[in-house]
């Protein structure tokens, strides 16, 4: 997420919710001062591909075989393709994927936390308590 943080401080970008999860991650963000969304989309995640690898690589991680492929432009693969970009048209929609992605964790499938706040990888926290660690966060009502 430092990727992210950076953005923030340049005031490009302005989250308003996250959820890292074992395999995949969600993001709220609303991009600033003609940012182009492909090309934030793109930049982000050549970035956080990038940090993953070299710590798995830096800590010798058996998962990272996994990620291997046979491309002309790369050896690994860590993010699909197609990533999903959804517009968050009313406030109705925003809350809607807001709880949802703060439930991921709690899904029988994960069950990560018992409740979607005690996940630390999440921005649930923050909006129960309105105390988060990550700077980068705002509430989408402030």
């Amino acid at each position: 997420m430092e990727a992210v943080a950076r953005r923030v401080e340049l005031q490009q970008v302005t989250v308003y919710g996250f959820v890292i999860m074992p395999n995949h991650l969600h993001v709220i963000w609303q991009l600033h001062n003609g940012i182009n969304r492909a090309d934030f989309q793109r930049d982000f995640l050549k970035f956080t591909a990038r940090s993953l690898l070299y710590f798995m690589q830096m800590n010798e991680d058996p998962l990272l075989t996994s990620l291997q492929v046979k491309a002309a432009d790369r050896q690994q693969q860590v993010w699909e393709r197609n990533s999903l970009s959804i517009d968050l048209y009313s406030e109705e929609v925003f809350l809607q994927k807001l709880n949802y992605i703060h439930n991921n964790p709690i899904q029988p499938k994960w069950n990560l936390a018992k409740w979607p706040g005690n996940y630390l990888w999440s921005s649930a926290g923050f909006y129960e308590t309105g105390v988060s660690p990550f700077s980068f966060l705002k509430h989408y009502r402030s």
